[in-house]
């Protein structure tokens, strides 16, 4: 018997909440900033919850916050997806969180 791990969605597109949900992940979507920030707070506060993704835009609104949930977090794994509209990355975001997560550079 496996552990159970849920996964959760914030978004800010319909479209991607909704390819989601059919593939059995829950979510919400939320577009102000206060909204995102609270629902930040309520998946990482809910035990349950193992995975959470958010979209790339509205992780934008808070990168350090983001970051600090990527480096420290021990219970929900944090991970920016993109939408629709593509990716906002930059070239070195990977290798970026590789050297802080674990101090070595690639």
């Amino acid at each position: 018997m496996g552990i159970e791990v849920r996964l959760f969605v914030i978004s800010d597109n319909s479209d991607t909440l909704v390819g989601l949900r059919l593939a059995g992940i829950d979510g919400v979507r939320v577009s102000q900033k206060k909204e995102v920030r609270d629902a930040i707070a309520g998946a990482i506060a809910d035990p349950g919850i193992g995975i959470l993704l958010i979209t790339e835009k509205l992780a934008a609104m808070y990168p350090d916050m983001i970051y600090d949930l990527k480096i420290r977090q021990t219970s929900t794994l944090v991970v920016e997806i993109p939408d629709r509209s593509g990716t906002g990355r930059t070239p070195d975001s990977i290798t970026r969180y590789v050297r802080d997560a674990i101090g070595v550079k690639v």
